[in-house]
């Protein structure tokens, strides 16, 4: 009886916690936790990220707007927009590094904090969709796509 009433206690106690306050708690870590290595990891740049999709081993989400990717896109990026991406998790895979995108960095990288605090391991492009647009150029872009593994 004594581990019932335990069990009911803990489960009531953690209703009653409010969830905005645990993710706080997780973010003060976080930002308490931020060193130069994390500065740097946070981040990955075009050249690195088709080095990556080349193996497979990255997933890479493109989080503007629909009209925006409809406008146009990198036809090897999934478009979950960043307001979505909270109800779309489950179109991630945590066992790949997670890549955010958007035309420079601002709302890219908001995305890979959501996603850290979630648990996902989640770089942002730093140089953006247009720099990676940049660098795919030309035979650069016929090269890289010869190179990318087979959609699944």
């Amino acid at each position: 009886m004594n581990r019932l009433r335990l069990l009911v206690t803990f489960v009531a106690l953690a209703f009653l916690v409010p969830v905005h306050h645990l993710q706080a708690e997780t973010l003060d870590d976080y930002f308490a936790a931020f060193s130069y290595e994390e500065r740097k990891a946070m981040k990955i740049s075009s050249k690195e990220l088709v080095e990556l999709l080349k193996k497979g081993e990255v997933q890479f989400i493109d989080i503007r707007f629909p009209e925006e990717f409809a406008a146009w896109q990198m036809g090897f990026a999934k478009n979950i927009p960043l307001n979505e991406l909270p109800a779309r998790l489950g179109e991630l895979d945590k066992n790949k590094l997670i890549v955010t995108a958007c035309p420079h960095y601002d709302r890219s990288s908001m995305a890979r904090l959501y996603l850290t605090s979630k648990g996902y391991k989640a770089r942002y492009l730093n140089d953006g969709l247009l720099g990676l647009a940049d660098l795919l150029r030309g035979d650069k872009a016929r090269d890289f796509l010869h190179e990318l593994p087979p959609a699944r």
